[in-house]
């Protein structure tokens, strides 16, 4: 791809049931899907059109979870690929700084080189080496774009070593704080522009993880679209800085999820 190292460039759920999960998603982030089956597993790519220009942009995948997955252990959940420049260098340095190999190095012809790791506090995520030549705007960037990925937020058991870690593997640095009182700090991840934060993982939250919050047209109509479909709101609407308003919930099939938009 033509991002740079560090970038956030795919984004995939896992899911025990894909076609209830992408009717759900179409519903609520106006994504359409392409079959893109390999090797035995289900996997769908959701797509989002661009409303000024009617161009349509790949965001994520959709992969459903096969039984020896789910043996194993594998839950719903949102996932985030970060694109590097050499992906088994990568996984290397990441061993060797505490972090860990779930999936090794392996090609997807056409596609890239993917590995899934996990930092040294456990928090799972994808790496990326494209080979396509192509340009991802899953994480948009450069606008508010519908459908897309406007926010990467880091749940993590250690603030400081985390900082160390994603800034030292990915270049990432720190673009301010904002004080949450007993629950630490809001650190604001820059690369390029802000793409998103890191905080301590709060009490409630099971585990460290990362979530991603998609950005949809009305933050109101998006909690009926929820309920009605048959997700749950974990959250209701919160205002958060810059005027937009965020909503936290499950999909039917127990991923959580987020979304971020006006009012």
């Amino acid at each position: 791809m033509s991002n740079k190292e560090g970038d956030f460039v795919w984004y995939e759920l896992l899911t025990t049931d894909s076609a209830k999960a992408r009717e759900f998603y179409s519903k609520i982030l106006g994504w359409t899907y392409t079959d893109n089956a390999m090797d035995g597993f289900s996997y769908w790519l959701a797509t989002a059109k661009d409303a000024d220009t009617g161009e349509s942009h790949e965001i994520a995948g959709v992969m459903e979870l096969t039984p020896d997955m789910l043996e194993a252990g594998a839950q719903p959940a949102w996932m985030g690929y970060i694109g590097v420049d050499n992906a088994d260098a990568t996984v290397a340095a990441v061993k060797a700084d505490g972090g860990g190999e779930h999936i090794p190095p392996t090609d997807i012809p056409g596609i890239g080189r993917f590995a899934m790791i996990h930092d040294p506090q456990g928090v799972i995520f994808y790496i990326m080496q494209d080979t396509s030549g192509g340009h991802s705007l899953a994480f948009a960037a450069d606008k508010p774009r519908i459908g897309h990925c406007a926010w990467n937020e880091l749940y993590t058991t250690d603030q400081t070593a985390a900082w160390e870690f994603y800034s030292k593997h990915f270049g990432w640095s720190k673009d301010g704080e904002m004080d949450m009182g007993p629950m630490g700090t809001y650190d604001f991840i820059r690369h390029g522009g802000v793409i998103g934060a890191m905080m301590h993982k709060p009490e409630q939250q099971p585990v460290a993880c990362w979530q991603f919050y998609f950005r949809v047209a009305s933050i109101e109509a998006v909690v009926t679209t929820i309920t009605e479909n048959g997700g749950q709101v974990l959250m209701p609407p919160q205002e958060v800085p810059g005027g937009d308003f965020i909503v936290v919930g499950l999909d039917p099939t127990g991923a959580a999820f987020a979304v971020v938009g006006t009012k």
